[in-house]
């Protein structure tokens, strides 16, 4: 049987960059694109905030186009389904008969469901080339196979602001504090990738300024030199 075309959903950070890289490994699926979600007036991806040039470069270096999802600034659920089911339609257009999306999703079981539901009703069937793995482990493994990367956004609610554009290393994850999920699954950190496996070619990235939105994001921007 060969191998079944997949479509990625990608979000310019490290878990996204390692489920294909995952998925690469394996050779039951061939990843043929991403698919990013993309905010209106800021052009950068949502809840990362990674600039659209930014996450252009990476799709160059892994060798994918991008299908682009874009929604209004403070979405509701509904709007971010929509946007998100015209992609998918979008993608079936350009490839006929590609039914399977995977995401980079760990452990959080809710976000599966929900993810489970949205592809059901449009007739996806999605994959989690990562789902259950030790976090710690996986991590550092990310780590000693060569990614790369650094922290885009902290939930300043669950981490320390100091960890704002760090880079996600060793001793990053050996600072981290009790109870903060090494791979930030529960929404503390973001992260943007700019090297690894999945990468013909590594991103020059320098930070700017960084910002706090809501009262409690901190982004740092970081952009192509």
């Amino acid at each position: 049987m060969s191998p079944r075309p997949v479509l990625v959903s990608w979000s310019g950070g490290k878990d996204a960059a390692w489920a294909l890289h995952a998925l690469r490994q394996r050779g039951e699926c061939v990843p043929i694109a991403l698919l990013t979600t993309f905010t209106e007036g800021y052009e950068r991806v949502a809840m990362q905030g990674v600039r659209r040039e930014v996450l252009q470069a990476q799709a160059e270096a892994v060798g994918l186009p991008v299908i682009e999802a874009w929604q209004p600034q403070s979405p509701d659920n509904a709007t971010y389904e929509a946007a998100f089911a015209s992609a998918l339609a979008l993608a079936r257009e350009r490839w006929p008969g590609l039914a399977h999306i995977a995401f980079g999703d760990l452990f959080l079981a809710d976000i599966k469901a929900f993810r489970d539901a949205l592809c059901a009703r449009h007739g996806w069937t999605p994959l989690y080339p990562l789902f259950g793995r030790d976090t710690d482990r996986l991590a550092r493994e990310m780590l000693a196979g060569g990614l790369r990367a650094r922290l885009c956004c902290v939930d300043t609610a669950q981490l320390d602001g100091d960890f704002a554009g760090r880079e996600f290393d060793a001793a990053l994850l050996d600072e981290l504090p009790p109870g903060t999920d090494p791979c930030g699954e529960r929404g503390e950190f973001h992260t943007c990738v700019y090297a690894g496996p999945m990468f013909r070619q590594p991103l020059r990235l320098a930070g700017g300024e960084t910002i706090l939105r809501d009262g409690r994001f901190l982004y740092t921007d970081l952009r192509l030199v």
